[in-house]
């Protein structure tokens, strides 16, 4: 078995790649429930699937209640799912975990697209031996395979983004090296993709204009319009009709957005102008992220076509106040090939590095090892767990109208995944050291109807004496089941205490819900 494994990778060994690639994703697929982060969640799940049924649970829609106008929001991703979720409803299958799974199968097909990608990028600027290791290192990266079903924009424009920055690339070579097969048109086709990562994610704005600008100074005004007119012809008829049918007013969201982040870009996590260098030396895994580091900016000029609009992307995102790591992974693979590229080709002529292969193997050595751990822990990583496993038991409770989140140590609302009850009831939170007796008389629960139907109590310090404080208001409280975290959830936040680790015990409120019997 392993000879022919070894035989079938040295006969393809990129389709070796792409299998590795593929495996690490079905895992993910199989075994990575639940969320990653906020956005991932709340901004397209639970969205798409409410549109879905009917409604508009967090309110974007004209007409909704709470709605004053265009959040920032773009429709086209989150429509997308709508589409799954509708086409789910049509073949019958309703189960929240289910349809996840396969909402993860279809986003690790995409995924493997960027390892398709950047190998032939790779391929463009470099040669074959190092494009395999470019392939290899964004098929294995601790983080690419759990990243890469996620619903984060940020992860789902990068095939977007890449694909059109291959098309220009390779017409780019062919123009300065005079050879045949130049297309003005293929400029458009590039623009066209840009333009749908930019319809997924706003801030690949700041990329595509950079490609534009690196065409301009490469002397190529032609295609730099080109590539304009492309984009344009993907926006115009996605954000800007789109908005138009919804708010009368083409490109409403993104002009929302915009204003929403230059009004608050202090209200969120802000860091020194440096910040993502040390993200990029941290997440790469030193030695080896030094070394890219160092590669990319060794073959600027060689390479800029694609080195410049890279660069002005994460100089943007480092001069703007509110910084976030997850903003700069629209750039994390072009940065891989970049950086391998332009390291590889420093050691095959640098007479040091020649003279000291051992020590260039054993910083190898240590990076594969650490990235091996990582991938191990955090492909199969059941995020957000207890939250996920708790909304999937009211499930079980079908009619169900309120329940209540009970925080009360957090400064923070950790907003309940309400998608995986299959139903849209309301929910009241308690946290933030609220005071128990003003929060009853806020909601109204001298009148039963008005009672939540459970309390989750996030977690378990002083349960007692919060559930004795509750019990004051609503007395018909019984224990109903407990939720525990993951692994890594548990693991993560002993490394770092402000990663969100809970345990949710769940109670159910007798005068609202009769008993049922239901296994946790």
């Amino acid at each position: 078995m392993i000879r022919r494994i070894r035989h079938f990778q040295a006969k393809h060994p990129f389709l070796f790649i792409m299998a590795i690639g593929f495996i690490l994703r079905m895992i993910s697929v199989i075994f990575s429930k639940g969320f990653g982060m906020h956005d991932d969640h709340f901004l397209v799940i639970e969205q798409a699937q409410s549109w879905a049924d009917g409604g508009d649970y967090l309110g974007w829609l004209p007409g909704s209640q709470g709605n004053s106008g265009p959040e920032g929001h773009s429709f086209f991703y989150v429509g997308i799912h709508y589409l799954f979720f509708k086409f789910f409803q049509l073949i019958g299958l309703h189960d929240p975990q289910i349809k996840m799974f396969f909402i993860r199968l279809i986003h690790s097909g995409i995924s493997l697209l960027v390892i398709s990608f950047a190998y032939r990028m790779a391929s463009l600027i470099t040669k074959r031996e190092t494009a395999y290791k470019v392939a290899l290192l964004v098929a294995v990266y601790w983080f690419m395979p759990f990243l890469s079903v996620r619903n984060m924009v940020e992860m789902v424009s990068i095939p977007f983004l890449m694909y059109g920055s291959l098309i220009i690339l390779r017409q780019e070579l062919i123009r300065k090296a005079g050879d045949p097969g130049y297309h003005q048109s293929s400029f458009l086709v590039a623009g066209f993709f840009l333009g749908l990562a930019f319809s997924i994610r706003f801030q690949t704005l700041i990329y595509t204009g950079g490609i534009g600008l690196a065409l301009w100074l490469s002397k190529n005004p032609k295609g730099m319009i080109s590539t304009a007119l492309g984009f344009l012809l993907s926006v115009i008829p996605i954000q800007g009709f789109i908005d138009f049918l919804v708010w009368h007013q083409p490109f409403a969201e993104f002009l929302e957005y915009t204003r929403y982040n230059m009004s608050h870009a202090n209200d969120y996590l802000t860091a020194p102008f440096y910040h993502y260098f040390i993200v990029l030396a941290g997440m790469l895994i030193p030695p080896v992220s030094l070394m890219f580091i160092f590669g990319y900016f060794r073959n600027w000029k060689k390479d800029f076509i694609l080195f410049f609009p890279t660069l002005l992307f994460l100089l943007f995102h480092s001069l703007f106040p509110n910084k976030q790591e997850r903003f700069i992974l629209p750039v994390i693979p072009l940065f891989i090939t970049l950086g391998m590229a332009g390291w590889q080709e420093f050691i095959d002529g640098s007479r040091f590095w020649q003279n000291h292969k051992k020590m260039l193997q054993a910083g190898w050595v240590f990076f594969w090892s650490v990235n091996f751990i990582l991938l191990m822990a955090i492909t199969p990583m059941y995020s957000k767990k207890a939250r996920v496993e708790s909304m999937s038991y009211l499930r079980h409770y079908p009619g169900l109208k309120s329940f209540m989140i009970e925080d009360h140590y957090s400064r923070i609302l950790r907003y309940p995944p309400v998608y995986y009850s299959g139903q849209w009831p309301n929910y009241q939170a308690l946290y933030d050291n609220k005071n128990y007796y003003e929060f009853a008389a806020e909601n109204h629960w001298e009148q039963i109807e008005s009672q939540p139907g459970f309390v989750l109590f996030i977690q378990e310090k002083n349960l007692e004496q919060r559930l004795d404080s509750l019990k004051k208001y609503l007395p018909d409280l019984v224990y109903e089941a407990r939720f525990q975290p993951g692994l890594m959830d548990r693991l993560i936040h002993r490394i770092n205490p402000i990663n969100a680790n809970e345990t949710i015990t769940l109670y159910r409120n007798q005068a609202v819900v009769p008993p049922k019997n239901v296994r946790p």
